[in-house]
């Protein structure tokens, strides 16, 4: 018996090791995809920021002498029809992908934010009224509703901006109404109103920042999806007319050539591709950890 007692107790021991150690190997891959995701983004929003010390050329340099150049050591992406560096272009090209991105989130994720915390804090017919129209935003994709809106409005960097941050707002506003009524219905609430607390003062002291955590998960995953937007209008040709043009306009602009010379629309489509991977895995990760649900322990 004591013999059987002791082959169990090491075999729990050791599945208890092979457990730990799985959960070890999962988590140090999670922290490389991590790592190399913040990495990435910290390259391309400095790509962003200052371009002049990343990119080799001058993005409207035309080199005649390697007009469609394959890469190589001196282009590494390659060159375009006019002779331009490819990576000079995509470096110097992010500024206007990525301020249409973090723009669009910032205006869109504040209108949706004030909507839905309106609603749900006032409740009654202010909230089905804000509610139903924002219903009626949502039965249309959001790409539909910014594609007509940035129709209507013409082309330009705002006008692109302020058509992906509209579009954007049901899904912000609808996430904070949710937060706002679970936020306001908890114990500590009611314990604010009866000491004789101002409805306006639990709402920034007590309510407000409580709810923001998930608007924050959605805000930096919308990042991607208002840059794959706002690449996708440029793409149609509703983007910014510029000497420079953004990631979606370089897409659209070698999308003629891919037969003869692929990395000209290539090369901007893995750096979409890239930042928006990298900040999906980013916002999975702020999710895991500011989601209370996901941390609470069955």
């Amino acid at each position: 018996m004591r013999e059987a007692v002791t082959a169990s107790t090491v075999w729990r021991r050791g599945g208890r090791a092979r457990f730990a150690t799985l959960r070890l190997r999962r988590l140090a891959a999670a922290d490389s995809f991590l790592i190399g995701a913040g990495i990435m983004i910290a390259f391309i929003i400095a790509c962003a920021a200052v371009p002049s010390l990343i990119a080799p050329y001058s993005p409207t340099a035309m080199l005649t002498d390697s007009i469609m150049q394959a890469p190589s050591r001196a282009h590494l992406f390659g060159t375009d029809y006019f002779g331009r560096d490819i990576f000079s272009v995509v470096v110097y090209g992010s500024r206007d992908s990525l301020f249409i991105g973090f723009a669009s989130v910032l205006v869109g994720g504040l209108a949706g934010g004030a909507v839905g915390a309106l609603a749900g804090y006032a409740g009654g017919w202010v909230d089905s009224v804000l509610m139903r129209c924002n219903d009626i935003l949502m039965t249309i994709p959001g790409i539909l509703l910014a594609l007509a809106i940035a129709s209507a409005l013409g082309k330009g960097l705002f006008n692109i901006v302020l058509a992906v941050a509209v579009s954007s707002i049901p899904g912000y506003a609808r996430i904070m109404r949710a937060q706002i009524i679970s936020i306001k219905g908890r114990t500590f609430i009611a314990a604010s109103r009866s000491v004789g607390a101002k409805p306006l003062h639990i709402f920034w002291k007590h309510v407000l920042p409580n709810a923001l955590s998930p608007l924050l998960v959605m805000a930096t995953i919308g990042v991607g999806t208002a840059i794959l937007t706002g690449s996708g209008l440029s793409f149609l040709g509703l983007g910014v007319l510029r000497e420079i043009p953004d990631w979606g306009t370089l897409l659209s602009q070698g999308r003629g050539y891919l037969t003869v010379a692929w990395w000209i629309c290539t090369f901007p489509g893995v750096a979409i591709t890239l930042f928006v991977l990298a900040v999906n895995i980013v916002g999975d990760r702020l999710r895991d950890n500011l989601d209370p649900k996901k941390n609470t322990k069955g």
